[in-house]
């Protein structure tokens, strides 16, 4: 059974301070600067985007520090369908 990765938000910490023009490569993420190192914050959809992201920061020669998902309540995501109910007594 496999089971999928809910909408979660990250915090991904790279080692420098990325441009505003190097931050356009983790759109839709938040960027600000912490002690010489850049802070990225989002929401993440799914285990692939997740992947992407983490590819872009060795793409770009980046030096990942940290991922790490803060929220607590991860997206239910959409709720299971109800199957039949089993007859009384079964």
């Amino acid at each position: 059974m496999v089971l999928a990765m809910r909408s979660r938000e990250y915090r991904l910490i790279v080692e420098g301070e990325l441009s505003q023009r190097a931050a356009r490569a983790f759109e839709g993420m938040t960027l600000t600067h912490d002690q010489g190192n850049t802070v990225l914050v989002g929401r993440v959809r799914d285990q692939a985007q997740l992947q992407g992201l983490l590819q872009r920061v060795s793409d770009l020669g980046l030096t990942l520090l940290s991922a790490t998902a803060i929220d607590q309540n991860p997206d239910p995501g959409p709720a299971p369908r109800a199957g039949p109910r089993p007859a009384a007594g079964a």
